[in-house]
């Protein structure tokens, strides 16, 4: 497959076009790739609010009812449900994968057999992820693409 990049002045729009014969597991999933790498939640962090872009972002946690965004460098508040958040991450690889944890597939280098029929998700940052026996099947169809 050939790639062409041409660069277009600040005031247009970017955008991305594929010519393709067929819509294959090839091109699936370089829009999928490129659709996660799109959008931006919003947190707080030492009394300020910052855009963190989703493709930074490693998991989500919902503790004693405060939501926490993980990234590698820096862990930031929000506001908004952890069921929310699944809504507005589905499209992105993103996976709940316990009662409290979206995680970001996009982020997991390996998973690993845990006690109890769970495993755990060891991530790039190197920080391991429960995921829960009541969602180990959901992630076997994420990982393998029917999700």
């Amino acid at each position: 497959m050939q790639t062409k990049i041409t660069r277009i002045q600040r005031n247009q729009p970017e955008f991305l076009e594929i010519h393709c014969h067929t819509v294959n597991d090839e091109v699936r999933e370089i829009i999928a790739f490129v659709k996660s790498r799109q959008g931006q939640l919003t947190g707080t962090a030492d009394d300020r609010l910052y855009e963190i872009a989703v493709s930074d972002i490693f998991y989500i946690e919902s503790v004693d009812n405060k939501g926490f965004i993980y990234t590698k460098e820096k862990v930031y508040e929000t506001r908004q449900k952890l069921y929310e958040l699944e809504e507005i991450l589905k499209e992105k690889h993103f996976l709940r994968v316990s009662k409290s944890t979206l995680l970001n597939l996009m982020k997991v280098n390996a998973i690993k057999p845990a006690l109890n029929s769970r495993f755990i998700a060891v991530l790039y940052s190197g920080e391991q992820v429960v995921i829960s026996r009541k969602y180990v099947s959901e992630l076997r169809k994420a990982l393998k693409g029917d999700h």
